[in-house]
Order: structure tokens, then sequence, then C-alpha cells
């Protein structure tokens, strides 16, 4: 199961264009609201979450997205169980995915020490000791698969297919879709 994580202020496009990319590909996504059910992002868009923080199951855990957007990145860091639920992620090698300011929550977890990343471009300093790389939309470290910002969200989300399922279903999603 892969669970996104909607905090309030989440950037809208960051979670719902990989959301969208992953069940084209088949892929069990559940979206998780942090602070409960119904989830406003950044643009007031609201988004009813499939579950609850509290209803997460990790045991079946294969990856956690983190989108970005301030406010939701803040809403993550003020949450317990979104904090554990990263760190468990860390800890048993499972992907984890983090787009624009996202990757800072990372870098607090100290997930990010040693790794090529990439995030919003006024976010780097943030970042820690990862490996910052700029000028392109996305990169996978290991378990780790980081996004620059909204204007990223298909090529993060045919990373986050790429590293579940393969490249050649990402190639697929990537053709239906018509990226010219």
């Amino acid at each position: 199961m892969v669970y996104i994580l909607l905090g309030t202020g989440f950037e809208e496009m960051e979670a719902l264009v990989p959301l969208d990319l992953m069940r084209r590909a088949g892929i069990s996504v559940m979206t998780v609201g942090v602070n409960g059910k119904t989830v406003y992002g950044g643009h007031s868009i609201g988004v009813e979450a499939d579950i609850t923080i509290d209803e997460m199951d990790l045991t079946d855990l294969e990856m956690i997205v983190l989108p970005g957007g301030l406010g939701g990145v803040a809403s993550v860091r003020a949450s317990k169980p979104a904090m554990d639920a990263l760190q468990f992620a860390w800890e048993n090698e499972k992907y984890i995915g983090a787009i624009c300011a996202g990757p800072t929550v990372l870098a607090d977890l100290h997930i990010t020490d040693g790794k090529q990343a990439v995030c919003y471009p006024s976010c780097e300093a943030q970042m820690g000791s990862a490996h910052i790389l700029t000028h392109i939309p996305c990169i996978q470290d290991g378990t780790v698969i980081t996004g620059t910002s909204a204007g990223c969200a298909v090529p993060f989300g045919l990373a986050l297919i790429s590293a579940l399922k393969g490249e050649a279903d990402a190639k697929e999603i990537e053709k239906q879709i018509v990226i010219r």
C-alpha cells in the first residue's frame, strides 16, 4: 500500500497528480488525512481523504509520499503519528517520496543525510547534509525519491511508479498521458 499524507495546506498538484498516475498504473494508494478526513490544500481545494492518520496500517506499507505546501509540511511536522510513519518507513527500508518543501521534513529526520536530493529552491538551505541537485525534476537515491516542485509533479509521479513497478510501467503511463 502507498499512503499519501495530506496535511492542511498541502500542495494539491503534488498530491493529486502522483495519486492519479499511480492509480492509473494499478498501484494501491490511499490518501491519509493528517488533520481529519476532509483536508484543504494551500489553494482551498478540499479533498476527502480515504482514511485518517489514525487508520493507517503500516504493516502493509510499501511507500509513503509527502507532498509539499508550507502549510501541509507544517501539519505533518506537528503530527507525531505522521512523523512516526515516515521514520517507520525509513527504518524498514520502504520507499519514501517527498516533493517541493516535503524533503525538508526528511532532512529533519536525517533520512536525506548524504543522499542526492532535490527540493523547492528556497528550501535548499533546510536540507542538512543532503547533496542537493538543481535543474532536474526529481531523483531517486536508494529508497528515497524527491521532487522539486508542483511543476515537476508528473515526473515525480512517474518516478514513484518506476520504483514500485518498474520503468516499463512508468513508460506506459507516460505514453497514456501523452507527454511530448
